[in-house]
């Protein structure tokens, strides 16, 4: 198991990369594990209102730079994931993870309606809108447990919201879909030329951040 210093030394290690070795890719077996990880990751009621693409084929990386500030990690990542939200999270998608949790737990699927009622309770007290805005922000914990495992992994990663979404949302499919395009995610290693890879990191001071109450 890492221990603590191992973990602060990887994550001192990480930062936003602006260029990739194209030529370098990620193995299988370590995409596997940052693909698992994401599926762990916790959301809202556990409901996990989101969809991950994970991106290799360069034409269709060509067709989304354009869309993204022309950032060039885009094409020379390794893979490419585009995180996305579902449009409107509704009774359906409440008694299917229903449903996946007796399959999985066990037990009496009628011991769950109380839990049932409360989701919908919490569900109905938002608009359409509102309901986006919930499940992007349960994406950005998705984005969270993917930098952090990538950087467990040595592997370098790029959050970035400087994308179009209707764009992605057009070439990657998603329009009629239930889900849109929130941010994206390069993965991949960094080039010996990103002359950000040696800066030191500028965070504020512990005390400044964390209070003790």
């Amino acid at each position: 198991m890492m221990n603590k210093q191992e973990l602060l030394e990887n994550l001192e290690w990480r930062y936003a990369t602006k260029l990739f070795d194209a030529d370098k890719k990620i193995p299988a077996d370590l995409m596997d594990a940052i693909e698992d990880s994401m599926v762990l990751t916790p959301s809202s009621f556990g409901l996990q209102p989101w969809k991950f693409l994970v991106i290799t084929d360069r034409a269709v990386k060509e067709k989304l730079i354009e869309h993204s500030w022309n950032q060039p990690q885009v094409t020379q990542c390794s893979h490419l994931v585009v995180l996305t939200a579902l449009k409107e999270t509704t009774e359906s998608d409440v008694n299917a993870f229903l449903d996946d949790t007796h399959a999985k737990r066990g037990g009496d699927k009628e011991g769950l309606a109380p839990y049932k009622g409360m989701m919908l309770g919490f569900l109905s007290n938002m608009n359409a809108e509102q309901k986006l805005n919930w499940a992007k922000s349960q994406v950005y914990i998705a984005l969270g447990q993917l930098m952090t495992t990538a950087a467990m992994l040595e592997i370098d990663a790029c959050p970035m919201e400087g994308i179009t979404p209707a764009k992605y949302d057009e070439i990657l499919g998603l329009e009629d879909s239930r889900y849109t395009t929130v941010l994206a995610c390069p993965l991949g290693y960094r080039s010996a030329d990103d002359k950000y890879a040696e800066l030191a990191k500028v965070r504020y001071e512990k005390d400044r951040v964390i209070e003790s109450i």
